[in-house]
């Protein structure tokens, strides 16, 4: 069903129940599964499925391809199909690009950016205005805050806490290199939790249970149930059994 004039290609399949909006554009071999809402002026680039029950907000761009500069490391690697999964909800404004993958019952903010080849798991819900870059893995009921930056190449495991604000980084160098040197995100480990503009440099590990106070700036590897603030974080002391993800659920 539509609520004003929108073009559907005739060879995009749309299931049941689907609502899209007007003005919105659904192109060539996307799939609508059941009951999606496709909300005015959303874009659904070709090859996107989204699952069952998920909704694409006012405005959101679902599936395009990335424009890379000609030095970028992503240039000329592959991107499959994007997939938005079943009862998610991409918010006014978002972009999600072409091979993202966004879990069951994600929430991806008005206005955040999920780029190529990133998948966000199931529950998670990443912030307005937040970026999360290529190749990241983002793992099920994260919590990504307003305005947070996931460097590529970074590692989020399940039940990460990010505050708003927060910064994560790959390049040691800051692009003075040929692209001999790799970049290398940051790892988060289960249930740590990242205070609210703090910086988490190149490879470094926040171990899990950890926590980051608010504005650290963290250079060395941070221990399990371990908690650091300051420039540059310092060890402050250990996360008590009562502060454990565990005793919450």
């Amino acid at each position: 069903m539509t609520s004003g004039p929108a073009f559907i290609s005739d060879a995009a399949v749309i299931g049941a129940d689907c609502e899209i909006g007007a003005g919105a554009v659904v192109m060539d071999q996307v799939i609508l599964m059941d009951g999606v809402v496709i909300e005015p002026g959303a874009v659904i680039r070709a090859g996107t499925t989204i699952e069952a029950g998920a909704s694409i907000g006012d405005n959101a761009v679902i599936g395009r391809a990335p424009r890379l500069a000609a030095h970028s490391r992503a240039v000329g690697r592959e991107l499959e199909p994007t997939i938005i999964g079943a009862a998610s909800t991409i918010c006014a404004g978002a972009i999600v690009l072409a091979g993202a993958h966004i879990g069951a019952k994600a929430i991806i903010g008005d206005q955040a950016h999920i780029r190529e080849r990133s998948v966000i798991g199931e529950g998670t819900v990443v912030g307005r205005g937040s970026t999360v870059d290529n190749d990241v893995a983002v793992g099920a009921r994260c919590r990504i805050q307003t305005l947070v930056y996931v460097t590529a190449g970074s590692v989020v495991e399940d039940d990460v806490f990010i505050g708003p604000g927060a910064v994560l980084t790959n390049d040691n160098t800051m692009g003075r290199h040929d692209g001999s040197v790799p970049l290398v995100g940051p790892r988060l480990r289960r249930a740590c939790r990242v205070g609210g503009n703090s910086t988490i440099l190149p490879a470094v590990e926040i171990g899990e249970e950890a926590m980051v106070g608010g504005g650290a700036v963290v250079r060395d590897h941070v221990a399990a149930r371990t908690v650091v603030a300051g420039v540059p974080a310092r060890v402050i002391r250990e996360v008590t059994d009562a502060e454990l993800l565990e005793l919450f659920r």
